[in-house]
């Protein structure tokens, strides 16, 4: 597995997208992202 550091949550969703993914929508305590019948969470914003 490649060596890879933190991602910014924008170039998460942008990066998603791409191949993609719908969202980002509100559920509970994440924002998910859907792809077909796959569901990704993402992680909050630090406030």
């Amino acid at each position: 597995m490649p060596p890879f550091g933190p991602v910014d949550r924008k170039d998460l969703i942008r990066h998603l997208r791409k191949i993609g993914f719908q969202g980002p929508f509100s559920g509970g305590r994440h924002a998910f992202m859907v792809h077909v019948s796959e569901k990704q969470s993402l992680p909050r914003l630090k406030s």
